[in-house]
């Protein structure tokens, strides 16, 4: 409880900041959030518009200290992260002399086989000396068509190059615009990854017919949500019809109206960030459950902080991009109610996959939820890297995509 009021009080001090933590949800709930759960433990919300985020710490206060992770977004734009279309392959080599970091390189290489570009496998070369972590959701752009990662997983350091499972969120063009993709924005305060709806899509359907009507459906509403209000002042979605011009979910956002609206949703948490993540960081929280207009919907958990503090512009964005969808409202969840979605068994059906010895990834299936763990099997490490809970919701109406590769 000290704790937690702490944090009340430090919402206090953000809220002036224009980030609002809601301290009546706890009194509400009845006390105390008590749990069973002996792993994780929520916190007062932060709200931001029709979103509400429910930090989570370990209940036990510890942590796997420092982990050695280098993401996508650092890894592109340092370089160190090559990505490329299955059938260029065939150019990828070792370097016969020496350079730094023994790098592979894009280069001639007739006597390999060629492959043919795949519309939902690229290839991935990590030349860091840290291993790479990839989240389900996140972007890619470029090639001949922009794509998402389909799963978490792990890729060793300077490892070979490795077959990356991905789906297509570009339904509309075939065509190679660069040879390597780059990130999904070109700057740090306006990345992104897809929103919960097409997450889900990618990571319990894994079905790309499922990932194209969802893109689809997603920037339908994107284009309502960004429409100029109607004369006399109409509330969102009443406003004139406009188009984003594109089929492809990364150039949506990136449109300039769209990306206003998404920023001005995520405004509450974006314009105090450095304060709310500095308060994160001194509760060590660790992710955060996920409600969009009263009900909740995701969970996203990492090893520490600092992991979470490196996704949190890219997994705040996406939530708040979630939030523009038209749907129901629901009354405002308390604690005790983010707690329970947390404690929700994750019995049921398990599947799991993974490298030997890299990273296990578990899917744990429960009736309305689903359960997702990336576990790291790198040496000096053992522990869950990163959890991702949903409440399962219904498939968009079927979308069919041009025919442009078929």
């Amino acid at each position: 409880m000290k704790t937690l009021g702490r944090f009340m009080v430090a919402g206090a001090i953000v809220l002036a900041l224009t980030a609002c933590y809601r301290g009546d949800g706890v009194k509400a709930a009845g006390g105390p959030p008590e749990t069973a759960n002996e792993l994780y433990r929520v916190l007062a919300p932060i709200e931001s518009g029709d979103l509400l985020l429910f930090p989570v710490v370990r209940a036990s206060g510890k942590t796997p200290g420092s982990t050695p992770f280098l993401t996508l977004d650092e890894g592109i734009k340092s370089g160190q992260v090559e990505v490329t279309e299955a059938g260029r392959v065939r150019g990828l080599v070792r370097p016969r002399t020496a350079e730094p970091e023994n790098r592979y390189r894009w280069e001639a290489a007739p006597s390999e086989r060629y492959r043919g570009d795949e519309v939902n496998t690229l290839v991935l070369v990590n030349n860091s000396k840290q291993p790479l972590l990839l989240l389900a959701g996140e972007i890619v752009t470029g090639g001949k068509q922009d794509r998402v990662i389909a799963k978490d997983r792990i890729v060793p350091a300077g490892g070979n190059p490795i077959d990356l499972s991905v789906f297509c969120i570009e339904p509309g063009r075939w065509t190679e615009s660069s040879e390597t993709f780059g990130a999904a924005a070109k700057t740090s305060t306006h990345s992104f990854m897809v929103q919960p709806t097409v997450r889900q899509r990618a990571m319990v359907a894994k079905d790309q017919q499922q990932v194209w009507d969802s893109v689809h459906g997603a920037i339908s509403q994107m284009e309502v949500a960004s429409a100029p209000s109607a004369i006399g002042g109409g509330s969102m979605g009443m406003g004139y019809p406009r188009s984003v011009g594109t089929t492809s979910y990364a150039k949506a956002m990136e449109d300039r109206a769209v990306s206003e609206k998404v920023d001005e949703a995520a405004a509450p948490v974006m314009k105090a960030r450095e304060e709310v993540l500095a308060r994160l960081r001194e509760e060590h929280a660790i992710g955060v459950v996920v409600a969009v207009r009263g009900e909740i919907v995701w969970a996203d958990l990492f090893a520490d902080t600092d992991l979470l503090a490196r996704y949190w512009t890219k997994l705040v964005r996406s939530y708040a991009a979630e939030s523009l969808t038209v749907g129901e409202t629901h009354s405002a969840p308390f604690v005790a109610d983010a707690q329970r979605f947390l404690d929700a068994p994750s019995g049921g059906t398990e599947t799991s996959e993974g490298d030997v010895g890299v990273y296990r990834y578990r899917e744990l299936s429960s009736g309305s939820t689903e359960t997702f763990v990336l576990e790291s099997l790198l040496p000096g490490t053992g522990y869950d890297v990163h959890i991702s809970k949903l409440r399962l919701r219904a498939a968009e109406h079927h979308y069919k995509p041009p025919q442009y590769y078929r």
